[in-house]
């Protein structure tokens, strides 16, 4: 997964460098090349980085993605540095909001598990940062246009977050986050229905 994964980002990346039109790459990234580090930090920000030997030590969920995540954007930084391409990373945490796949996407069977009845999954449940699909597009969008942003933007809901994740980088850029909580999971409901992932018996109490 990695060797495919930074091969494909430094496709990208040369194919930017060529077309000599490219101004700005964002590179959307993920809180797992962040988080995973023996500094017993409360609160992580853009200088932070995920350790490779802590997340095979550990082998927490999705571990594999963790070193992919965290491999790549280093990689994707240290070659942008070495070629004067201006690059700036996105580390949003679990994705959740409705989806345009064919299939149920991981993050959105993780985080809403208690409703699916996935038990394993619980016992994670109590320290998951979430955020809707609809901010990271629109967080993509804006440091993209965003003159000052530099480096890597944290971002996440308030709450549910051991060790934290902080977004003060892309709040302080200008960023506002527009929704919440209630409309991840309902909206994440609603899709599931619609795609025929989630089923309820027929109303017989008439």
């Amino acid at each position: 997964m990695t060797k495919r994964l930074v091969e494909g980002t430094f496709g990208i990346l040369k194919g930017c460098l060529k077309s000599k039109t490219v101004r700005r790459v964002v590179y959307p990234s993920s809180t797992a090349a962040v988080i995973y580090n023996d500094k017993d930090e409360e609160m992580m920000n853009e200088s932070s980085w995920s350790d490779v030997k802590v997340i095979r030590s550990i082998s927490p969920l999705g571990w594999s993605y963790a070193i992919s995540k965290t491999v790549t954007e280093r990689t994707a930084i240290e070659f942008a540095e070495q070629h004067g391409l201006d690059i700036v990373t996105l580390n949003p945490s679990f994705v959740v909001g409705p989806f345009i796949c064919p299939n149920l996407p991981g993050s959105v069977d993780f985080v809403l598990a208690m409703i699916l009845g996935n038990q394993h999954y619980y016992k994670y449940l109590k320290n998951t940062s979430m955020v809707h699909v609809d901010d990271v597009a629109s967080a993509l969008i804006f440091l993209l246009e965003c003159p000052n942003a530099k480096g890597s933007s944290l971002k996440e809901i308030e709450g549910f977050r051991i060790p934290g994740v902080s977004s003060k980088k892309l709040l302080d850029a200008g960023f506002k986050y527009k929704h919440g909580v209630d409309e991840m999971f309902d909206e994440a409901i609603q899709c599931w229905k619609d795609k025929g992932f989630l089923a309820f018996p027929p109303d017989t109490s008439s």
